[in-house]
């Protein structure tokens, strides 16, 4: 745990966990590279070009079958060191230039450091801290890889004679409140066991919500792409990993990645008050019916026996059940009028 945030905790606390979870991301993101070979983790759009390519190209598609729209704000959410938006860039820039000259590239991120990064591989971008600042004039397409998992979560904790809410002390352990309101809690949760947690990201609600009323409002789409589950359902999935392996999260506040599974079950309830919402779809049935095996294919040839291994490699990491084709899902908000995105074409998903 970083001395700022003990000494608040000791000040203040103990504190709800989603307000430490948030205090410790804005300083861990601000500090640190956490991202690549080098940093604590590695996402889809550093693993191979082919997942930034085969998201670019199908939010082509998609701008070509719901009428071509001019100007279109394309937008990323968190991006990183700007991987994903580049490769789909480069693989738009070839494949659909009436798409490319469409675009005006707008992302949000709070990250001075990672701005910086980010001008470096993005040129005329706009930056944003938050949804709010984007522009309402034209329709929009979104994407959010591994964005909400980062975001805070609250965690309720039944005990012998109730549900509370967990709070984080200055010692690096959980405290309980003195209740929680049971309205946060589903009915088919609530007579749970004692010991059981459940857990709640209301900001990725509010922020699924959000985008769906603005995608509502003025065309367009949202690719929302992460690990996690279909809830309501028990379990504490908060981790922490600092460089490349797992840690306490709360021993390692502000100094690691931390971040918890997000409830697709959730998100979609949110979204669809306000806007269409097809998956969620597995990743690795995503990116295949994106066509990752006929682009894998496409790089192999011509490429030494070395690279062509690691291509292999890449698509079976992204892909394979047992490594991130099951775990990591899709899901697509689009607007009353759009299609939805490629990859979610089948009925009832």
């Amino acid at each position: 745990m970083t001395p700022h945030l003990r000494d608040l905790l000791a000040r203040e606390g103990p504190l709800p966990l989603a307000r430490v979870l948030w205090l410790a991301s804005q300083h861990y993101y601000a500090t640190r590279e956490p991202f690549g070979r080098g940093g604590d983790f590695v996402t889809a759009p550093e693993i191979s070009q082919m997942f930034g390519e085969l998201i670019g190209l199908s939010l082509a598609d998609l701008w070509h079958r719901a009428g071509r729209s001019d100007p279109l704000l394309l937008v990323e959410l968190g991006p990183g060191r700007g991987t994903l938006m580049a490769d789909a860039l480069r693989a738009i820039g070839r494949a659909a230039p009436d798409f490319r000259a469409a675009v005006r590239l707008h992302l949000v991120e709070r990250s001075e450091r990672l701005r910086a990064i980010q001008k470096e591989r993005l040129e005329g971008a706009v930056w944003h801290d938050s949804i709010a600042t984007l522009p309402t004039e034209a329709p929009l397409l979104l994407v959010a890889n591994e964005f909400l998992d980062a975001l805070p979560i609250a965690q309720f904790e039944k005990l012998a004679d109730g549900w509370v809410l967990r709070r984080v002390t200055a010692q690096g352990h959980f405290d309980r409140s003195v209740g929680a309101n049971l309205a946060f809690i589903p009915d088919t949760l609530r007579n749970a066991a004692p010991g059981s947690v459940y857990e709640r990201n209301f900001a990725a609600e509010q922020l699924a919500a959000d985008l769906a009323a603005r995608i509502g409002r003025q065309g367009g789409a949202a690719l929302i792409l992460d690990y996690g589950y279909e809830g309501p359902v028990l379990g504490d999935t908060l981790q922490a990993i600092h460089q490349g392996r797992f840690a306490d999260p709360l021993a390692t506040l502000g100094e690691a990645d931390i971040s918890a599974h997000v409830d697709f079950g959730a998100v979609r309830m949110a979204a669809g008050r306000h806007a269409l919402v097809a998956g969620p779809v597995a990743q690795g049935e995503y990116l295949q019916r994106l066509g990752i095996d006929q682009r894998a294919e496409t790089l192999r040839r011509g490429a030494s026996i070395e690279r062509a291994a690691a291509i292999e490699a890449a698509r079976v990491r992204l892909t394979a059940p047992a490594a991130m084709g099951a775990l990591f899902k899709a899901l697509a908000i689009h607007a009353p009028g759009w299609p939805a995105p490629a990859g979610f074409s089948t009925a009832g998903e």
